[in-house]
């Protein structure tokens, strides 16, 4: 199934709430392991430090703090992409994580 992409909203402990909640906000699906091969060819040349940790069956959690970090390594991904399944695979990703920007957001990349 790859490695899904889900944006969580982040709710905050508050009255009625003893700890912080997460509730998926929306989910980049990858049937087809595309974001893995894309990784995998960019993998360990140093320019995508935060993907290289990303682990086909756990989890990857980048907070809105990381996202700049995120969209860099994304445009290395755009550059060894081959296919137009690849390319719009990447710009949804990347459409995904500019909408984490905000504070009350995080992305996980999580695996089977």
């Amino acid at each position: 199934m790859g490695v899904e992409v889900v944006l969580y909203r982040v709710l905050g402990a508050g009255p009625g709430r003893r700890r912080t909640s997460y509730v998926p906000a929306e989910v980049l699906p990858d049937p087809d392991d595309v974001l893995l091969d894309l990784v995998r060819r960019v993998r360990g040349g140093g320019r995508t430090p935060l993907l290289d940790r990303m682990d086909p069956i756990g989890e990857l959690l980048v907070p809105a703090e990381q996202v700049a970090q995120l969209l860099a390594e994304l445009r290395c991904l755009a550059e060894v992409a081959r296919t137009t399944p690849e390319l719009t695979h990447v710009r949804r990703l990347d459409r995904l994580a500019r909408r984490c920007r905000d504070r009350d957001m995080e992305i996980r990349f999580e695996g089977d």
